[in-house]
């Protein structure tokens, strides 16, 4: 397992006004993001965690379950975090028609907007599944995808143990962008060891720059 899984080395030659994999010229700074909530149990979690050592992060909320738990979308915000659009209810992309792709993205920008007033938010496709029919909506309307550069591998249900010592052997840099997800006691666990590790290397832990997402 590696965090720099081969096909980000791929992704990075499509054009940068597309697909964010990384911030360039970032410096010291790590740009935290959370994928699959907001979680009843787990979220709220993350975010006293993330208050704890003074971190921002970007939220990549599942539209579905911001409408079930709008109190912890509405705490995301309060503390300071962006928002971000991972569909309406998590499909495979590649099942889908364009046009079913095209209204997840839309359905949940609306939900979100409810929030922070943005009409149009970070898009990270579920499972990382990118699409031509994906690629083209976005190149025709002059949005980016999100995506990632460094993979914490917290979906493996590893030992929290275990992944620290992953991500140590392969660490991050200034300007990556750091795949989690806010719906384990996993990501909790490793979490409480990283945060504290990477601020001791010198990094500021951010949500990602407007212009960017």
């Amino acid at each position: 397992m590696n965090p720099r899984p081969r096909k980000l080395h791929f992704l990075r030659w499509l054009p940068k006004r597309l697909l964010t994999t990384r911030v360039p010229r970032a410096g010291r700074r790590l740009y935290l993001s959370f994928d699959d909530g907001p979680h009843p149990e787990f979220t709220p979690k993350v975010l006293d965690l993330l208050a704890a050592h003074g971190a921002r992060a970007s939220f990549f909320l599942v539209g579905a379950r911001a409408e079930r738990h709008p109190e912890l979308v509405a705490r995301i915000v309060a503390d300071g975090h962006l928002l971000g659009n991972h569909s309406y209810d998590h499909p495979v992309f590649n099942r889908l028609a364009p046009a079913e792709q095209h209204a997840q993205v839309e359905r949940t920008d609306k939900i979100l907007a409810a929030f922070d007033g943005c009409d149009e938010h970070a898009f990270r496709p579920p499972s990382g599944v990118l699409t031509l029919a994906l690629l083209a909506d976005f190149a025709r309307r002059g949005r980016s995808i999100a995506y990632w550069s460094f993979d914490s591998l917290d979906y493996r249900r590893l030992p929290a143990a275990e992944l620290a010592e992953i991500l140590r052997a392969t660490p991050p840099s200034g300007g990556d962008i750091v795949l989690m997800h806010d719906d384990s006691d996993v990501t909790i666990a490793l979490l409480e060891t990283m945060l504290p590790e990477w601020r001791e290397q010198g990094f500021a832990l951010e949500a990602l720059p407007q212009h960017e997402a």
